[in-house]
């Protein structure tokens, strides 16, 4: 056992020395990025609201909504449009990376375009958690070290519960773990405080990083199918260079959008309802927030037939398989939204403490790596 710990306490320190800045950047933007929904939502409240008409006046149709944007802005190509349920609620049009678009659903009114700087911010710090800032051919390097990382980050939130354990279960032993000790100094307060962190934030850390390689690797991802008992689903593969049609070819209302938005909104009571654009292959696709499940990011699935407007296939959240109930779990529990304003604090306060971990992991190394020297 005692072979066991030392090789266990030095694979603990190589992969946090290799890891190390990797790792710590993930937890900082990881910390960042906790309440971006709330920031954002908070900076555009003006832009998500209408004045609600005081006698019952119907939405303009779809097509006239997209047809007056697009006279306000003729190189706009929507990506996305999003109406919650609400009567004094504005439209949602994503274009891409190209930004957002808030609208009267009335008037057909450009409100605003979102909170851009905000935005900006948080795509930059979501761009350097993901892929360390690396951007167009460099993204997959980066998503591999930082899947790399995550790995290494998950193998030392385990293996320092392993090491920190005392040997002796006693209250004596068990405070060196779990409290701080205010006097102590230099070598002795980084070592505490890497042990005391470590103690309190090591199962939430676990957590996130299992989330996050469910999230990085389509091995765990399907892992979780089979664990679950569940078939795995057949992964479409991607064509290599393959131009982005959306971007080269002007973007076209389709004619019998109405009915299509007509039959969609009256398949199920929703809550907020959202049409992928452009349609292709004469498929229009809706993703419904229903609002009646536990799980209040669980979202159905509607596909109908553009030429038609009839359903072709309805997927409802309550009636998928275990596995895709869980991913949406995952998803949402890896960013603490799972949780509420509540779960959003620890993952903060988690990642906070993973940043601490870090730093005071490398100063105990190099502590170490210079009295081996001298």
């Amino acid at each position: 056992m005692k072979s066991f710990r030392k090789i266990l306490f030095w694979l603990h320190l190589c992969s946090g020395v290799i890891a190390g800045i990797v790792i710590f950047i993930m937890c900082v933007t990881g910390a960042l990025l906790s309440f971006e929904k709330n920031i954002v939502e908070f900076a555009e409240r003006e832009m998500r609201r209408v004045a609600a008409p005081t006698e019952k006046t119907p939405h303009l149709s779809v097509t006239e909504i997209l047809s007056k944007v697009r006279a306000a802005k003729p190189e706009a190509k929507p990506s996305n449009i999003t109406l919650p349920n609400e009567s004094n609620a504005a439209w949602h049009i994503a274009l891409g990376r190209e930004g957002q678009l808030f609208v009267n659903p009335y008037t057909g009114e450009i409100i605003g375009e979102g909170a851009t700087g905000v935005r900006g911010f948080f795509r930059a710090m979501t761009d350097l958690h993901r892929w360390i800032a690396l951007s167009g051919d460099g993204r997959p390097i980066g998503k591999a070290i930082t899947g790399a990382s995550n790995l290494m980050f998950l193998f030392l939130a385990i293996s320092g519960i392993f090491i920190w354990f005392p040997r002796r279960l006693s209250w004596r032993h068990l405070r060196a773990a779990m409290v701080f000790r205010r006097k102590v100094k230099g070598r002795a307060r980084d070592f505490n405080w890497h042990t005391v962190i470590g103690f309190w934030s090591s199962l939430i850390l676990i957590i996130l990083t299992l989330t996050a390689t469910v999230i990085s690797y389509q091995w765990a991802g399907n892992l979780l199918y089979t664990l679950t008992g569940n078939e795995t689903p057949q992964q479409q593969q991607a064509l290599p260079n393959a131009p982005n049609q959306q971007a080269e070819q002007p973007f076209i209302v389709p004619e019998n959008l109405d009915a299509v938005w007509t039959k969609a909104i009256i398949q199920t009571n929703w809550k907020t309802i959202s049409l992928r654009l452009p349609i292709t292959k004469d498929a229009a696709i809706f993703t419904i927030d229903e609002g009646i499940y536990w799980n209040i990011f669980g979202r159905s699935t509607l596909t109908i037939d553009a030429k038609t407007a009839e359903v072709s296939k309805w997927e409802s959240y309550g009636e998928q398989n275990s596995a895709r109930q869980l991913r949406s779990w995952f998803r949402f529990t890896h960013t603490g939204e799972t949780g509420g304003f509540i779960g959003q604090l620890i993952g903060f306060l988690a990642c906070l403490g993973g940043a601490i971990l870090v730093y005071t992991g490398l100063v105990l190394a190099w502590r170490r790596f210079r009295n081996w020297r001298s």
